[in-house]
């Protein structure tokens, strides 16, 4: 059985008008203009292409002499060894646009910019927050490998380490949702949100009306959400909408119909910081199918924790960082302005990070590395998506194969078929390993949890997909022996109860179509 729901308020504010899409609006929307715009250019190059026609011999001869050259620079490249077969299969197969698809992906068009002021703000910004020297040989003393990973974090994005916060895990995002009204209903002085989806609903529409009477209050509320929300589940005049009630938004790289590397970067990030003391991050979106009020793909399994204390000035600056990206005249002065927090009677230490696409450093696959390598008993893993690299799936054999108990648990109804049949394709080697694999039986886990040895966990943002370790903007926090590990792994012990294990046996009675799909897709997973 299911836990029983939450009873919630009424439905709140709404600016929308009720009702669906009809045939003219969408045929006449912003996504079938980018669409038919997007289509427009493909036909272009085509007809450049036959255009010159007469000269394909000596055309086809330059093509196979570029596509050697490719191949040569994609094997002496950078890139993990599983981009790398990708690429040298795509450029086989099209060797003309193959190997101009490379070129145009890794060319910087259209993040170059995006690049350098992500940078530059780190830059800026990466003294108004710092390790004290005094926790950090604390986390030392207590864990040496823990405080060596507090120290890659630090050293890669400014992510400091601290003690005086109390962290509160939500189990379901029902929970989560109730939590956030209250904290809320608390703010006095500001109200930062960020996040993938917001969808108007149960859940925003409570939100967004405690948003408004703070904002109506003197409250400085800010609310940023991902671009592609404008394709899907906000109008794209919702902005301006939301600054009519006295609140600041803003979509981050809102989809446009010219073509550039610069929108396979999404922000995936949920972020919820109230008065520099407060923070919230895990995997719940604002929509309704996150508190299991609308039902899409059965219960949607999600979790979600809350930072009270000093580990919640990084939620601030992550969020300000990320808002003030195409800010002219870019204001950190908030973070300085954040009070000492009152002294919490809590243990354990904590480490709020981000994860950028746009620099040289996959943190969140390092951070999950490093605990699957420095694990003793077990590490207890929740994710929606099971997409990996080499290196990633490496860790998890190893960690396995050293008798660590590595667990898994996967949706058992999936959203989407295509990563649910790429996932299948790396039961066999894992299972060989001694990696056990549970599919949740009564719907979706949305969740992005790690759990290792009763003592370090990492609740989040980040899937295990290259969507989620290469191409979006992330963000989790490191917890390490503070008093709600043990909840989060007796979350895990009954989820678990509640899956069907994944066997040779049950593989090999998998539907055809499934495994078809993996096999054909696993070469091409890097680019999706």
């Amino acid at each position: 059985m299911e836990p029983e729901k939450t009873p919630l308020r009424n439905k709140g504010l709404s600016l929308l008008k009720a009702g669906r899409k009809g045939l003219f609006s969408i045929v006449f929307s912003r996504m079938a203009i980018i669409v038919l715009l997007l289509v427009l250019q493909v036909w272009l190059l085509f007809s450049a292409f036959c255009w010159f026609e007469d000269f394909l011999p000596h055309i086809f001869g330059g093509t196979i002499l570029f596509s050697v050259i490719m191949v040569l620079y994609l094997l002496n490249s950078r890139l993990d060894a599983s981009a790398k077969l990708t690429w040298l299969l795509v450029i086989m197969l099209m060797p003309v646009f193959g190997a101009l698809l490379y070129l145009f992906t890794r060319s910087d068009l259209g993040h170059r910019t995006l690049r350098e002021r992500t940078a530059k703000m780190i830059d800026q910004t990466g003294s108004l927050i710092t390790t004290d020297s005094a926790t950090m040989e604390k986390l030392t003393q207590q864990s040496p490998g823990s405080a060596a990973l507090a120290r890659y974090l630090d050293r890669t994005g400014c992510f400091p380490v601290y003690e005086n916060t109390a962290v509160t895990y939500f189990p379901l995002g029902e929970q989560k949702f109730e939590a956030m009204l209250q904290q809320l209903e608390k703010a006095e002085r500001f109200i930062f949100l960020e996040y993938f989806i917001v969808e108007e609903g149960l859940m925003w529409g409570q939100i967004l009306e405690i948003l408004a009477q703070k904002a109506a209050q003197g409250v400085d509320v800010r609310v940023m959400y991902d671009g592609t929300c404008e394709l899907s589940t906000l109008p794209r005049d919702y902005p301006k909408r939301l600054r009519k009630l006295g609140i600041q938004c803003k979509p981050f790289a809102p989809i446009t119909p010219f073509v550039s590397t610069h929108y396979n970067y999404r922000d995936h990030r949920k972020i919820l910081v109230i008065d520099g003391r407060t923070a919230f991050t895990g995997g719940v979106n604002l929509a309704d199918e996150y508190i299991n009020q609308t039902v899409k793909h059965g219960h949607w399994k999600d979790t979600a924790i809350m930072l009270e204390g000093e580990a919640a000035r990084s939620f601030t600056l992550m969020f300000l960082q990320m808002w003030n990206l195409d800010e002219k005249m870019p204001d950190f002065s908030i973070v300085s302005e954040i009070p000492p927090a009152p002294s919490a009677a809590t243990n354990g230490f904590v480490i709020p990070y981000g994860d950028c696409p746009v620099d040289e450093d996959r943190v969140g696959e390092q951070v999950y590395i490093d605990i699957l390598n420095r694990a003793q008993k077990y590490v207890h893993i929740m994710s929606p998506y099971l997409i990996l690299d080499g290196e990633m799936e490496a860790a998890l054999i190893y960690a396995a194969k050293r008798g660590v108990d590595v667990r898994l648990i996967l949706p058992g109804i999936p959203d989407k078929a295509f990563p649910y049949a790429l996932a299948f394709t790396h039961y066999p080697t894992l299972i060989d390993a001694g990696v056990k694999i549970g599919e949740y039986a009564p719907g979706f886990v949305h969740a992005k949890v790690f759990v290792c040895d009763d003592k370090e966990a990492v609740v989040g943002t980040i899937n295990l997909d290259y969507r989620s370790l290469y191409h979006h903007f992330e963000c989790a926090a490191y917890l390490q022996d503070v008093p709600c590990i043990p909840q989060i792994q007796e979350d895990f012990e009954v989820t678990w109860s509640k899956c069907r294990m994944v066997t040779k046996e049950t593989m090999r009675k998998a539907s055809l179509s499934r495994w078809l799909y993996g096999v054909i897709l696993k070469p091409l997973a890097p680019l999706m």
